[in-house]
């Protein structure tokens, strides 16, 4: 059974920093695309950054040049690196993961870990 757990939120000052972690049980990461959501109330859940198996990374547009996604393949965990936070980057952070099946690409989500930013 494939299971993602977040760690990492909390309450940062803007202009800070936070580092979340995405631990991933019941399958390996090397092989599927993972990637951060965000999403707040009211609002769909979007994406924050994505990183594919080779490792090649893709942010959006209000991530770029402050948020990093990584993997650490021998610890099963992805992470994101988030500095110069903002109040807008306050959010419910969600970790995703794509498993390829014979059947189409099937999406695994961890509970999400809140991330709040106060000015």
């Amino acid at each position: 059974q494939v299971q993602l757990v977040e760690s990492g939120g909390g309450l940062v000052q803007a202009g800070g920093s936070l580092k979340l972690s995405c631990a991933v049980s019941g399958t390996i990461i090397s092989i599927n695309v993972m990637g951060w959501y965000r999403q707040t109330p009211g609002k769909e859940r979007e994406l924050v950054a994505d990183i594919s198996v080779g490792s090649r990374a893709t942010y959006a547009d209000s991530a770029k040049g402050r948020f990093t996604i990584s993997r650490d393949n021998a610890k099963n965990t992805v992470y994101l690196q988030m500095n110069n936070l903002k109040p807008e980057d306050t959010a419910v952070y969600y970790c995703k993961l794509v498993r390829t099946t014979p059947r189409g690409p099937y999406d695994y989500w961890g509970q999400g870990t809140q991330v709040t930013v106060s000015s």
